[in-house]
Parts: C-alpha cells; sequence; structure tokens
C-alpha cells in the first residue's frame, strides 16, 4: 500500500522560508516521480513542480527561482525548499507521487503554508 507522509509548513513571513518534506512507501525509488502542487482557497490545485526519477524537474513560472524541489532516493523522501515566500503562496500543499510501473498516483494529506504579509 502507498503511503505518503507529509511535512513541514506552517507560518512564515514574507521574504522568509519554509522547506516540506514527503516521506513515500509502498513505491521503489527507482520507479517514483514526484511532485508538489498547491490549493489556494477557492482555487483549483495546481502544480508547483515535480521531479523526475531520473531527476530532471520543472517548475510554475511563479515560483522558479524561489522554490526548489529535490529527492533522496535512498529515503523515497521529496522536498520542497521554500524560500521569498509571497503571501500568494499561501495554499494547502499536496505531494504526489506517481508510481511509473504500476501507473498509480498518490497524494498526501497535505500541509497548509501560510505567508503573512
Amino acid at each position: 500500500q502507498v503511503q505518503l507522509v507529509e511535512s513541514g509548513g506552517g507560518l512564515a513571513q514574507a521574504g522568509g522560508s519554509l522547506r516540506l518534506s514527503c516521506a513515500v512507501s509502498g513505491i521503489a525509488a527507482q520507479a517514483v516521480d514526484m511532485g508538489w502542487y498547491r490549493q489556494a482557497a477557492g482555487k483549483q490545485r495546481e502544480l508547483v513542480a515535480r521531479i523526475s526519477r531520473s531527476g530532471s524537474t520543472n517548475y510554475a513560472d511563479s515560483v522558479k527561482g524561489r522554490f526548489t524541489i529535490s529527492r533522496d532516493n535512498a529515503k523515497t523522501t521529496g522536498y520542497l525548499q521554500m524560500d521569498s515566500l509571497k503571501p500568494e503562496d499561501t495554499a494547502v500543499y499536496y505531494c504526489n507521487a506517481r508510481d511509473t510501473i504500476a501507473l498509480t498516483s498518490s497524494w498526501g494529506q497535505g500541509t497548509q503554508v501560510t505567508v503573512s504579509s
């Protein structure tokens, strides 16, 4: 059974930093692509960043240069380092894991990020 456990998040001031973590179990590290999405109140869920099995990354334009996605394959854990935070980054952030062999997609429970101005 696939499980994603998120940690991090919380409250930060504008210009500050936060780091999110997502521990994945039930999928081999070499088979999983990982990503972070966010959903602000009243808005649709949107992609923040993704990282493939090989380490290639892509980012939403709104976070390029401020957020960094990474992964530790030994722990099958993904990270999202968020710097230079803005109030518009306030949202619930969700981790996503795609099993590229079983062709399944799983979500974390979500973690709230609130940025005050």
